[in-house]
């Protein structure tokens, strides 16, 4: 086998550059094993070197269908590797294996991907290719009994990827087109407003105590008497509990409702939202 058969062969089966592949077999003197070998040494160790930089870009991957759906966050240092061919190609193959998994972390790097290597090893590999600090972000998959997921996805890059994603998960005994078109616009709505949680007493007390602390903050200097500030201070907590809860929400399609209204008005039993996730690239 001549030399380029021998550089073609091992760019084959590591995804490695011409160049890498070269330089790997003419220090393993043309033995294929061992120049693989070399190769991933040193994807791991260009790997390393890349986790101490910033990736603030990527993109959102969803999976999965009506029943079961997850989200998966895949970061990246630049746009431009956001849209690259390879890394694409990756991510919609991780996401599939993700909803397999069922957003376990652990499972997800040590399964399998087409080629035979693990997703732990090819994510060195493409860091080690393609150059830039590329990390597994946030996952979610959302599973319920008697409930349908909605989904939408936001600035699409292709197919299932996207910069934005949100699942919606909607408990009904009636399967009609009313509910369907509530999950879609359900959907619009969190990926718009933001909401921190379903309810108010399910928002993250950390969450609460810091908007807590900035209120303090924005009072202290205040002449206005201390049960006067009081009342001030617990008006302006309530406020935004109300405002990122998604049940006490303003509904966007009709902002005089607000969400838990327009369930309620729909007269259909057992309705329910039973859970949502939203994950944007950059938050």
């Amino acid at each position: 086998m001549s030399d380029i058969e021998n550089v073609k062969k091992l760019r084959l089966s590591t995804g490695a550059g011409f160049k890498d592949c070269n330089i790997a077999l003419k220090e393993a003197n043309g033995d294929l094993e061992k120049a693989a070998e070399i190769l991933r040494v040193k994807g791991i160790a260009k790997a390393s070197k890349k986790m101490s930089r910033n990736a603030n870009e990527g993109v959102i991957a969803v999976s999965g269908d009506s029943t079961k759906t997850s989200l998966i966050e895949i970061n990246c240092e630049t746009d431009f590797v956001a849209k690259n061919d390879d890394f694409i190609i990756f991510v919609k193959e991780l996401s599939e294996i993700n909803n397999l998994c069922s957003s376990n972390i652990e499972k997800l790097n040590n399964s399998k991907m087409k080629n035979g290597k693990s997703v732990k090893d090819n994510l060195v590999n493409l860091i080690a290719k393609i150059g830039e600090k590329i990390t597994i972000g946030k996952t979610r998959t959302i599973e319920n009994p008697n409930s349908k997921n909605y989904i939408y996805q936001h600035s699409v890059i292709k197919d299932n990827v996207s910069k934005l994603g949100v699942v919606v998960s909607i408990e009904s005994n009636t399967k009609s087109q009313e509910v369907d078109i509530l999950g879609k616009q359900l959907s619009m709505h969190i990926a718009a407003s933001n909401p921190l949680a379903l309810n108010a007493n399910e928002i993250q007390k950390e969450i609460i105590d810091k908007e807590q602390e900035l209120i303090n903050q924005e009072l202290e200097n205040s002449d206005k008497p201390p049960e006067i500030t009081k009342k001030i201070s617990i008006g302006k907590i309530m406020k935004f509990k109300e405002e990122n809860s998604l049940m006490s929400q303003d509904w966007v399609m009709e902002p005089k409702k607000k969400v838990k209204d327009v369930l309620s008005e729909m007269n259909i039993p057992n309705l329910s939202i039973k859970e949502f996730v939203r994950i944007k690239i950059g938050e």
